[in-house]
């Protein structure tokens, strides 16, 4: 269970990062072309924030069942994780969970906005942020 729950975790993990690239790009892109928000935007912001939240709960099921995660703090205690356990299992999902809620703002806010402009300015402050969390918290050593 724990392979077949890491390998989707693994797999939906280029599906996340690449949906919250594009739609970064986008928004900043069209906050400095001045472009106007339309349904594409709309969709793209959403589907960002769907595939964020499917794997924060794939992400916390692996935590509870991943002999890396919940189970090596309580077996070793938080003192007795070496620096790369410690970034698996407190690390990274600490600020994967700051990304997710990060895109939760970022698309509530742009919804309250009426005008393009600052509706593009919620998605590009926060996505970017979201983004720049992500990337810093990527295992890359385990991921290629």
């Amino acid at each position: 269970m724990y392979s077949t729950i890491q390998f989707v975790h693994s797999i939906w993990a280029y599906l996340v990062l690449a949906i919250l690239v594009i739609t970064t790009i986008n928004s900043l892109a069209k906050f400095f072309g001045k472009k106007e928000y339309g349904a594409k935007d709309m969709r793209l912001a959403l589907f960002t924030l769907i595939t964020m939240h499917l794997q924060l709960l794939i992400g916390l099921v692996l935590f509870f069942v991943s002999p890396i995660g919940l189970n090596a703090i309580t077996t070793n205690g938080m003192g007795g994780l070496s620096s790369a356990a410690r970034k698996l299992a407190v690390e990274h999902p600490t600020l994967m969970i700051i990304a997710i809620v990060l895109v939760t703002i970022g698309y509530s806010k742009h919804k309250k906005q009426r005008l393009s402009t600052p509706k593009f300015k919620k998605l590009a402050i926060f996505y970017t942020l979201a983004l720049i969390a992500v990337l810093a918290m990527i295992p890359w050593n385990q991921w290629f």
